[in-house]
């Protein structure tokens, strides 16, 4: 009684604690929220205060900026009235007949009394005369000038200026004496003193230093600034803002500038109360901020509490809704949150079943084959065996090609429903492309395999109709049985791929039951395409030559080079054996390339009269480098193309038929001949001649070994001849073996002839023996 008790008491001790950690991480995700949104509310108002300050200062600048140019305007205004008023003054006297009479006598005294009275009249402490050749007549006491400086301002006609007085700068204005011509000019000068820029200063709506300078004796940081730009230049109380004007000048040598001076602090004082307003503001902004983010967040983090919890029921893969009630928003978040449980429920559904199934045919998949196969064999006794079978189809790629896409499609599905209708109990699934898979378990030991191979073997190779056309239906499949085939997964399926490897070679619409022979097959089959990967690497095949004999010339045309391999532990390996494998395994292309390589560099030492033949592989052909391949080994070999010749078969017409007669036609344009070996063993032959017009047919050897035996033989040898000859082509029959042969393919109209009768292939270094010893027979 006190063990319930005790666990009853854990229990609640557990729901407590629980409860007390959901309920302090909400008043953390509280606080957390509140702060952040303090936080950020304090980031913008910093940032718009910021943003505001700049405006003002940037506002406060362009201010003492449009001040300073209206002062310029102001000073520049106020020293050409002054000098208006100087310059009328000083006219009247220079026009004055005593004046002129005065200087025209030389009459110092009384020129002296004239300037000493125009300068007390005008307040201008200098008043003198500039002779033309820079010389100076002034009044008592005026202080020194230097007319020589003077005289090119003059003389370009300026009337006023700037001048440099007794080490200050003077605004500066003449006159010209004119008797009637010209003898000199009557010049005034008075000081640019404090008092009148103070007073220009005081213009200004900000407080502005105004002074007047030469651009010699400026700062250096001051001389390197442009007239008429304002820029921040260190003051005595902190950064001011300096603008420069160019003043005229009137004396050779002085660079008058005006220097206009104002504070940034004195200028941002107007708007200090605007920016404590802008602070004010910004501070009471984030207090509310802060109050309306704790109410929010109060409001958040109930709804979220309850979709946290939910969501790691979610995680534990429980299925949790939340209810909807509470504020308007929070009913709209729970249903979503609602609405996405089942969605992510649905989805899974569906990721599921698309990730076992096929989404062509609707059946299972790869995965779901191999899962539902390792269920079964986890079962699998002797008394309760496991069929697995692989079916490929036959010719598939020809019925997408001749019947299109989606009549392909169609087979597919058709073959998936036969096969599902033939084993509803059975596991049957698309591997992929025209792949599918069968899986029987629970076979007890008097079940019938081979009757079971029967009926599927029926079921898949007959004529059906789809779409209302009659579409053949072929395939061939390899059966593994378990246990004894393999008692896992891997080994049987491994076993049923090698079985259905052996039914596609038997032919189409075969099937094949695993044998240990089998395996061994493939084991030496995996060894020996190893064996050639290395072989290729090292360069151990090399090129055998049989001669191509001429029946009319009775001499040897050229050579056909054929590919041998001596294995150093097999042996001689058979074309026979390696030449498919390497085109199954695509070491056919470059295999090929090192022939055609080889057998031009061999050829070049030939007599010129002599050629070679390279047979082409489709692969090969298929490759878009052979043209390249080919073009290679004539430029390193040296051989004239002409004496090239490249053997194909009618098989690489299957497909593309416009790319494939492009192809030879680029071949024919290098130079080189072109051959149709085996002709008259495919289908549509003649079509192929009417499309390119080849150099040379070669019949094959089956009619030539029926000559004198078979009259259908001879009749096929005498038509392939005379069309060759209509057509321009030559003829040349493969395997000729005895003398009637030979005979017989003369009187028929062949041209040539290779074959054992003539020689076996032989080896490089043979082939100049053997073109004396055939010579030396026709002597």
């Amino acid at each position: 009684m006190r063990r319930p008790a005790f666990l009853a008491a854990i229990r609640a001790g557990v729901l407590t604690v629980s409860r007390l950690v959901r309920r302090r991480q909400a008043l953390q995700l509280r606080t957390h929220i509140a702060l952040l949104f303090a936080l950020l509310l304090a980031v913008v108002m910093s940032v718009s205060i910021g943003v505001a300050g700049s405006g003002l200062s940037l506002f406060a600048r362009q201010a003492a900026e449009r001040d300073m140019v209206a002062n310029a305007r102001v000073f520049d205004r106020i020293i050409a009235n002054r000098a208006d008023q100087l310059r009328e003054s000083a006219s009247v006297v220079a026009r004055d007949f005593g004046f002129r009479e005065a200087f025209a006598t030389g009459d110092r005294a009384t020129l002296g009394s004239a300037l000493a009275s125009l300068g007390d009249r005008t307040g201008a402490p200098l008043a003198a005369i500039v002779g033309l050749d820079g010389s100076i007549t002034a009044g008592p006491g005026a202080p020194p000038l230097d007319g020589a400086a003077l005289l090119p301002a003059l003389d370009g006609g300026r009337a006023s200026g700037v001048i440099a007085l007794n080490g200050h700068l003077a605004l500066g204005v003449a006159a010209p004496i004119e008797m009637p011509d010209l003898v000199g000019w009557l010049v005034l000068a008075q000081p640019l003193d404090k008092q009148d820029l103070q007073s220009l200063s005081r213009l200004s709506a900000i407080p502005m230093a105004v002074d007047v300078q030469d651009a010699r004796r400026l700062a250096p940081a001051l001389r390197a600034q442009a007239p008429g730009q304002v820029a921040i230049a260190p003051g005595r109380d902190g950064d001011d803002l300096v603008r420069l004007s160019d003043l005229p000048s009137l004396q050779q040598g002085v660079l008058p500038r005006l220097v206009l001076r104002s504070s940034l602090d004195k200028a941002m004082e107007s708007y200090t109360g605007v920016r404590s307003i802008l602070i004010a503001i910004a501070v009471v902004g984030t207090l509310l901020g802060i109050w309306l983010a704790l109410h929010l967040a109060a409001g958040i983090t109930r709804p979220l509490t309850t979709l946290a919890d939910a969501a790691r029921r979610i995680a534990r893969g429980e299925r949790a809704k939340v209810a909807a009630e509470g504020d308007r928003e929070v009913v709209a978040l729970a249903r979503s949150f609602n609405a996405m449980v089942d969605a992510i429920d649905e989805r899974e559904r569906r990721i599921i079943h698309t990730a076992l199934h096929d989404g062509l045919t609707g059946m299972p998949n790869r995965s779901f084959f191999l899962e539902k196969l390792e269920r079964a064999l986890l079962r699998q006794t002797d008394d309760s065996r496991t069929l697995v079978a692989f079916v490929d189809l036959d010719d598939f790629k020809t019925i997408n090609d001749t019947m299109g896409h989606p009549m392909g499609d169609a087979l597919l599905q058709f073959v998936a429903q036969e096969l599902t209708d033939l084993y509803p109990d059975a596991m049957v699934a698309r591997f992929g492309g025209d792949e599918f898979g069968v899986l029987v378990s629970g076979l007890g030991r008097e079940a019938d395999c081979t009757a079971i191979a029967a009926t599927l073997h029926a079921a898949l190779n007959r004529d059906c109709r789809i779409d209302g056309r009659s579409v053949p239906l072929s395939a061939s499949f390899g059966i593994a049985i378990g246990p004894a085939d393999g008692a896992d997964s891997d080994t049987l399926l491994k076993n049923a791929d090698l079985a259905l490897y052996r039914a596609k070679a038997d032919g189409k619409g075969a099937y094949h039951f695993f044998e240990a022979a089998l395996d061994e097959a493939a084991s030496r089959r995996r060894q020996l395409e190893l064996d050639m990967r290395e072989t290729l690497r090292t360069g151990g095949f090399e090129l055998h030559f049989q001669p191509l004999f001429s029946l009319a010339q009775q001499r040897i045309k050229g050579f056909e080079a054929l590919m041998r391999w001596n294995h150093p532990v097999r042996g001689p390996v058979s074309p026979a054996e390696f030449i498919p494998l390497a085109e199954e395994t695509g070491m056919i292309v470059p295999l090929g390339e090192w022939a055609l390589m080889e057998a031009c560099h061999q050829a070049a030492s030939w007599p010129q009269a002599v050629s070679v033949a390279v047979n082409i592989s489709p692969r090969q052909f298929a490759s878009p480098a052979l043209g390249q391949a080919v073009v290679r080994a004539l430029a390193a070999s040296g051989l004239p193309p002409a004496r090239l010749e490249l053997e194909i078969t009618e098989s690489i017409f299957i497909g593309n038929v416009e790319r494939t007669v492009a192809m030879l036609h680029s071949l024919r344009a290098l130079g080189v001949r072109v051959a149709l070996d085996d002709f008259g063993t495919g289908y549509s032959s003649l079509s192929y001649l009417r499309s390119f017009p080849f150099d040379k047919l070669k019949i094959d050897q089956s009619f030539v070994r029926d000559l004198g035996r078979d009259a259908s033989a001879q009749a096929i040898v005498r038509a392939i001849a005379t069309l060759a000859g209509a057509l321009g082509m030559e003829t040349l029959a493969e395997g000729v073996e005895i003398q009637t042969h030979a005979d017989v393919l003369r009187a028929e109209g062949c041209d040539m002839i290779q074959g054992y009768l003539i020689s076996r292939p032989v080896p490089a270094d043979a082939v100049p023996g053997l073109l004396g010893e055939v010579t030396a027979l026709r002597a």
